[in-house]
């Protein structure tokens, strides 16, 4: 049997890129995000290469629902190998630093740290349950952010929750390793997606200007197959680390 994934904010951009390049590489996958609005398209990527694809609906900010969407994702295909924990949002605003609101603050916490840590919770107890099965390598997977390490003062509030998503990475390394979980984090640079549409124009120049050293955007596909090579266990002697995905984005230079 394949293995599966679950694969959250599956809808569209990382998420749909990931579902698909997971498929290629043998996974069969379950797709989670608030609405089904382009899950269609997604299911149609996953079934062009090669996969099974369900859709469930869910909010991973509702963490008291995390047990039940983990139930759901197990039996659509039997079990689960993998979790792509990509769902998130940015701050509601960008501005001064000075004027992030407690609001916005609390949403990028609420949706990509702490729904993040707690999801990764819910999948990791059923996955070391002695009755799971392992019909491949298994992995938890979190798509944090560039600004994990990298400040940008119009957005803290996303920085903040990101640079935390760095180290629930490490945790679930450590705690997971010995039952032959890997657990890494991927760090997207200027990724072409609806996030980024609304400064689109702004960093274009900086692309071209050499804001990275590959100087071209960053599509979702290139993300996604990054994903799919560690789910599918291209790097079996490596957990806790961070791919940068980014043309280079995070190299200092002079």
């Amino acid at each position: 049997m394949r293995p599966a994934a679950l694969v959250t904010g599956a809808r569209r951009g990382i998420g749909r890129a990931t579902c698909a390049a997971l498929a290629a590489r043998g996974f069969d996958v379950v797709g989670a995000d608030l609405s089904d609005d382009g899950a269609a398209e997604t299911e149609a990527a996953v079934i062009a290469a090669g996969g099974s694809f369900r859709f469930l609906a869910a909010d991973v900010a509702a963490t008291a629902a995390h047990a039940t969407l983990v139930e759901a994702a197990w039996d659509a295909f039997g079990g689960l190998e993998c979790l792509v924990s990509n769902a998130g949002v940015g701050a509601m605003a960008r501005g001064d630093l000075l004027d992030v609101s407690e609001a916005s603050f609390d949403r990028c916490l609420n949706v990509n740290t702490r729904g993040a840590f707690f999801l990764a919770q819910a999948a990791a107890r059923r996955m070391v349950a002695p009755d799971a099965p392992r019909r491949g390598p298994r992995s938890l997977l979190f798509v944090s952010s560039a600004n994990a390490f990298m400040p940008a003062v119009d957005r803290g509030e996303y920085c903040v929750s990101k640079a935390a998503v760095s180290m629930v990475t490490k945790l679930f390394a450590v705690r997971l390793a010995e039952a032959g979980i890997a657990v890494h984090e991927i760090r997207p640079g200027v990724i072409r997606t609806d996030m980024t549409a609304p400064v689109a124009e702004r960093y274009t120049a900086r692309i071209e200007a050499g804001l990275s050293p590959i100087r071209r955007w960053g599509e979702a596909e290139d993300v996604g197959r990054a994903i799919a090579a560690l789910a599918a266990g291209d790097l079996p002697f490596t957990t806790g680390d961070a791919f940068h995905i980014d043309g280079g984005l995070h190299l200092h230079r002079l």
